[in-house]
């Protein structure tokens, strides 16, 4: 009933932006050498745990590679993301010489009966992994390498994000890896690159 707006000259409060964890380079490395060579399945679950820091995928990703999807030979894989969106992400020769120990040595012997579909990874009965499998996986080995953190899945995949932006990766770059469709999804992890700066400053600068 009014012609004049009070609030015109308000500004909203800015949200508080939530900064997805990570883990160090050190830990990520601790985590997957943590993998028990004497266990039946030590291949399949150090590929997993290689590819999830080497990609970023998310689970459902992961869970749903198919062996027409490896190009390893040029160090790629194909994904199909959020909203059956595809996409080709560069994967390092680490995660490759772990999958090509998999592929070489357990899975083979894991394919049963044609159940596995042509997917990657496979439980013990031949079929496609569940979303559980791959958090129990890494659940287990964080906690073997004695890591006193909360670690799931999807912190592989912050940490891929924030060790390239760390490393001087282009953003927009590193919002294609991840699949994200708006680039304001990634610039998040241009907040978690910010507080490593300030830490190292703060740690190393002698007026610090």
């Amino acid at each position: 009933k009014i012609k004049i707006n009070p609030a015109d000259m308000l500004t909203a409060p800015k949200s508080n932006i939530k900064i997805p964890s990570s883990l160090l380079v050190e830990e990520i490395e601790k985590i997957i050498s943590s993998v028990d060579i004497n266990k039946k399945y030590y291949y399949r679950d150090k590929a997993i745990l290689s590819l999830l820091y080497s990609s970023g995928l998310r689970v459902s990703e992961l869970i749903n590679i198919s062996l027409i999807n490896l190009f390893l030979e040029d160090n790629l894989i194909k994904v199909l993301g959020k909203g059956n969106k595809e996409r080709i992400i560069p994967i390092s020769d680490n995660a490759i010489i772990a999958i090509q120990e998999y592929l070489n040595i357990l899975r083979p012997a894991m394919s049963k009966n044609s159940l596995s579909s042509g997917y990657l990874f496979l439980n013990k009965s031949g079929k496609k992994l569940s979303r559980m499998s791959i958090w129990n996986i890494v659940n287990i080995n964080s906690m073997r390498a004695g890591i006193n953190k909360k670690v799931t899945p999807h912190i592989f995949r912050h940490s891929f994000a924030t060790h390239l932006l760390e490393g001087g990766a282009n953003l927009i770059a590193v919002q294609k890896m991840l699949g994200h469709s708006d680039i304001t999804t990634t610039q998040i992890y241009t907040h978690i690159d910010k507080t490593y700066l300030k830490e190292i400053h703060k740690q190393y600068h002698p007026h610090g």
